[in-house]
């Protein structure tokens, strides 16, 4: 069978294992079906998720233009501390970023590869600690608007990281930690203006199983860029990775916007 279409993140259903699909236009693949079956992935162009030209990405599914002009790439998505929409000040445009930044946001602990500490909008649970390949997370603080989720991580970087190291989260490598506990010491840790929100006794761990069949021991990354057609039997799929039987992994959310065909 064949598939052909612009790459965008898998969607996930959680579940014990966490279900996958790869979504085109006209179809779409349960990836969790294709598990221990040799796959072919050719890489054919680009378009743009924004614009939908076929021009070169150049980040976040985006081309060049549209990465600095877009809306839905500003700083403030990857810096929540640099949201102004609380106080009516624009970025690149105020009405979409009312809407994103303005709605509960949480604030959490995730256990990927060591804790990490992150921030995501209320409705992106459990999605998030998914496409990060959080094998555990939990819920720290649940606040109004995107700026106070923004300057709690921040405060809360001076402790633990705020980015997965990708390569220990694919091995399994992974901490062995008490997010209940470690949620016990952070209290005095956040800012004041956030303290009235603080989750002490709230019973939210959440626990991800991915449908991996083995555990790669090393890993080496697929980029379609330098190598434009790859085989291998898929042995997992965790985060927003694909994992091969030869140790060589994919990551479907950074070739968002290339356009593929995939033959199983």
């Amino acid at each position: 069978m064949q598939y052909e279409g612009v790459l965008t993140k898998m969607q996930t259903e959680f579940g014990n294992p966490i279900q996958y699909y790869l979504v085109f236009e006209d179809s779409f693949l349960n990836v969790n079906q294709l598990l221990d079956k040799s796959l072919e992935i050719n890489f054919v162009g680009y378009q743009c998720l924004n614009c939908k030209k076929k021009k070169k990405i150049f980040r976040q599914g985006c081309c060049y233009d549209c990465f600095y002009s877009s809306a839905a790439v500003g700083d403030w998505i990857m810096r929540p501390e640099l949201s102004t929409a609380h106080l009516g000040i624009q970025d690149r445009d105020l009405a979409y970023e009312e809407k994103v930044q303005l709605q509960p946001h949480i604030v959490y602990l995730a256990l990927s590869s060591e804790v990490k500490v992150g921030v995501t909008r209320k409705t992106q649970m459990p999605t998030r600690w998914i496409d990060q390949g959080a094998n555990e997370a939990i819920s720290i603080v649940e606040v109004p608007n995107r700026y106070l989720a923004g300057i709690t991580e921040v405060a809360l970087k001076n402790h633990y990281a705020d980015k997965t190291n990708w390569r220990k989260m694919l091995t399994n490598t992974v901490e062995h930690v008490d997010l209940v506990a470690e949620r016990l010491k952070l209290e005095n840790l956040i800012p004041e203006e956030v303290k009235e929100y603080f989750f002490l006794n709230k019973n939210d761990l959440y626990e991800m199983h991915y449908p991996v069949l083995q555990y790669p021991i090393k890993v080496k990354s697929l980029s379609l860029d330098k190598t434009p057609s790859f085989q291998g039997k898929l042995t997992g799929i965790k985060g927003q990775y694909l994992l091969f039987e030869d140790g060589t992994v994919f990551n479907v959310r950074s070739s968002e916007g290339y356009v593929v065909k995939i033959s199983v």
